[in-house]
Formats: structure tokens, sequence, C-alpha cells
């Protein structure tokens, strides 16, 4: 299964999210999915910068 969304299912996702939550829940839903996003993504940066890269010394066929 691939990992993109297309227009059909975003579409799908925002319309059960607005008949769950109701419209004025909807802006406050979407700024804490949003911030959640924007520190997991912080997270996952910085746990990768302070990890070392393995060196790889020669590849063997």
């Amino acid at each position: 299964m691939g990992g993109k969304l297309g227009m059909t299912e975003i579409l799908l996702i925002v319309g059960a999210a607005l008949l769950i939550f109701g419209p004025s829940k909807l802006p406050q839903l979407g700024k804490a999915v949003g911030e959640t996003m924007r520190e997991f993504k912080k997270s996952m940066k910085s746990v990768t910068e302070e990890e070392p890269q393995p060196k790889t010394e020669g590849k063997q066929a």
C-alpha cells in the first residue's frame, strides 16, 4: 500500500472530522495536529543529528 494520500482520502478525513468535531472545533484541532507534527519532526531531526553515522568500510558483493 502506498504512503501518499490522494485528494479523495483527504476530503473524506476532513469530512469525517467535521462531522465528529463540528465546525467550531475544527480550527483548534488543525492547530493541535500541526503543532504535534512540528514537534515530532523537530525531535526526529535532533535524534538523527545526535547519532553518529556508521562508517562503511568497503562493500562486499
